[in-house]
């Protein structure tokens, strides 16, 4: 197991996965990489491969991937499309070859996801770690034992950083499919982060809640399908969002990215010290004591007062003393009054 420290303080990394939305279509990706980073999105996710190097020819789905494929020319185009027009979005590359990894590598790719169906592939594990850059390493509908083979064959290679990204890869996924506490158990066993990969039903509001229920969770990660038009039912459509529903999407991540705060105790705020002087209460007293007389504490009360004084915790240093002066009833008992 890793004992990779996790940093829980940064920002939750949103990663717009285009997949194949673009229907092979170069300007299609362009719509979605446009959307992604408009919407603000810290990577944006391309499956980059070539048919004959993943599928066998008699495969149903051949013709398929054959007609959507986007060849290595055109792969490169986006890339510098993306790095120049959004040099604040990372490029993640989804790869299930060698060759493929490589040629990412060479574009600028910032890291690689590693397809749970590669979990058991060795080869194609070393020679992505080799490379050095992070893996972003697909767990979903994998056990326990796969992923820490998988680790272990990174290990054996570089140091680079790993995260898990859990997601029931179903489209689009029911929710009693999801399991997002099983991300509690990978992130606590193999000491790394974790992203949850989501596959909601996009016409759903779950697309929304879902996401958000596990950003509140603590997940390093959040994972969301883009397409350029729902509406017109291309390739992964069924879990993506269309430009602006990620653009809303990105902006409740961050909502809770700055709801979720930090895990170690702060100053008070400014509205807080406020808070705290109209809401807690204070030691006031019961009755008019005059000067010179015992407090018991049948003559102490706590209330709410136009100032903030001693806690009702604090009660005790107050009675068997005598005052010093007069206090009228309701006013703050304070240390000072008494002998």
């Amino acid at each position: 197991m890793s004992s990779l420290k996790i940093d829980r303080e940064k920002k939750i990394h949103i990663v717009a996965e285009m997949a194949c939305s673009h229907d092979g279509d170069e300007q299609l990706a362009r719509i979605i990489i446009d959307g992604a980073g408009n919407a603000g999105a810290d990577s944006i996710q391309f499956q980059v491969w070539q048919a004959e190097d993943i599928m066998v020819p008699h495969h149903p789905n051949f013709a398929l991937l054959k007609r959507i494929e986007l060849g290595r020319d055109v792969w490169q185009r986006l890339a510098e499309y993306t790095l120049s027009k959004f040099p604040e979005t990372e490029i993640v590359a989804c790869i299930y070859d060698p060759a493929s990894a490589d040629f990412c590598a060479r574009f600028g790719a910032a890291a690689f996801k590693l397809h749970s169906a590669d979990l058991s592939n060795p080869e194609l594990i070393r020679h992505v770690a080799q490379l050095g850059k992070r893996i972003d390493l697909s767990v979903g509908a994998s056990s326990l034992d796969e992923v820490a083979q998988a680790l272990d064959s990174i290990r054996k290679q570089s140091s680079c950083p790993v995260w898990l990204m859990y997601g029931y890869q179903s489209f689009p996924t029911p929710t009693d499919g999801i399991h997002l506490d099983y991300m509690r158990t990978i992130r606590d066993l193999f000491g790394l982060p974790v992203g949850y990969q989501d596959h909601s039903d996009a016409e759903s509001q779950a697309a929304f809640w879902l996401p958000a229920a596990a950003a509140g969770m603590g997940v390093d990660a959040v994972e969301k399908h883009i397409t350029h038009d729902r509406s017109k039912k291309g390739v992964d459509h069924e879990a993506a969002l269309n430009p602006d529903e990620f653009t809303s999407f990105c902006g409740m991540i961050r909502e809770i990215d700055i709801a979720r705060g930090s895990r170690h105790p702060r100053p008070f705020s400014e509205p807080e010290i406020e808070y705290r002087k109209y809401s807690k209460k204070s030691i006031v007293a019961a009755r008019d004591l005059p000067a010179g007389s015992q407090v018991e504490l049948a003559e102490l009360t706590f209330m709410r007062a136009d100032e903030l004084g001693l806690p009702p915790d604090r009660v005790y240093e107050l009675t068997g003393r005598k005052t010093r002066r007069e206090i009228p009833a309701h006013s703050i008992v304070r240390p000072e009054d008494m002998e």
